[in-house]
């Protein structure tokens, strides 16, 4: 390696000497797109990726390790986010809809995906989806507000970039534990009567323990609201070529648009 450096060194100062212009590559100009975060409106440049980031991707998840593969999707967005935003507090379906639309001016708008005709469940026909007409749907009557009895409740939150990436990147399976872990996160206030608890007062694990605490009715209260929550989410139609039949399906996550 000394004497590779050496010699470039050399090189470098003979080309000087003879007055030899020494001319860097080009660089290329990367467009830049205007999108929408779904949650605040807030309006945000974002760039295609480089080979070079979903290489560094790649590997990370080769190498399944949790840390590798938060660190390189963290990078790669901060790299293709041309905007003042803190990524590790966006919502998952804001980061779901960045990466989407950043996979689709990197990669290609359209994507082919196989859908399974419901008429008969056996027919199989080739559908293409434009990424850019994907968007984030927000049910009607969702909230973040849950009584779980006449004078206690929670305040819940949306779970943000760690689940994000355990979601859509990692090959672990929930259990239990990391349910209940998610569900305590996402707590943003307990109350009772005129009493709040928040993190400024309140530990994870005493939140934890929270969880743990409820009856199986209350749990399934506060499991509704990640159940209604705003997803990333498309519908569309598609027609059986040998009965004639129209069918509508919805596709719903990331996952779903590159299975």
């Amino acid at each position: 390696k000394f004497f590779r450096y050496f010699l470039s060194q050399k090189v470098a100062k003979y080309k000087y000497d003879l007055g030899v212009d020494i001319m860097a590559l080009p660089t290329m100009d990367l467009p830049t797109y205007e999108l929408e975060v779904p949650s605040n409106k807030k309006k945000i440049k974002v760039r295609p990726f480089l080979v070079k980031e979903e290489k560094i991707l790649l590997m990370a998840l080769e190498t399944d390790n949790e840390k590798n593969i938060k660190e390189a999707v963290l990078n790669l967005l901060k790299s293709c986010i041309h905007s003042r935003i803190k990524i590790e507090n966006l919502s998952t379906f804001d980061l779901e809809f960045i990466f989407l639309n950043i996979r689709a001016i990197s990669v290609g708008e359209v994507v082919e995906i196989m859908i399974t005709c419901q008429d008969d469940n056996e027919t199989q026909v080739k559908h293409s989806i434009n990424l850019t007409d994907v968007q984030v749907n927000f049910p009607k009557g969702h909230s973040n507000k849950i009584m779980l009895t006449d004078t206690t409740g929670v305040v819940m939150k949306y779970p943000t970039f760690n689940e994000f990436v355990e979601g859509q990147f990692s090959n672990k399976d929930l259990d239990d534990a990391g349910a209940i872990k998610i569900i305590a996160s996402s707590i943003d206030q307990i109350f009772q009567g005129e009493e709040v608890y928040d993190e400024s007062t309140t530990t994870q694990k005493e939140f934890i323990q929270f969880v743990e605490n409820l009856t199986k009715e209350q749990l399934e209260k506060i499991q509704t609201f990640f159940e209604t929550a705003p997803r990333l989410e498309h519908t569309f139609k598609v027609t059986n070529p040998n009965t004639g039949v129209e069918s509508e399906y919805t596709l719903r996550g990331l996952q779903s648009f590159f299975g």
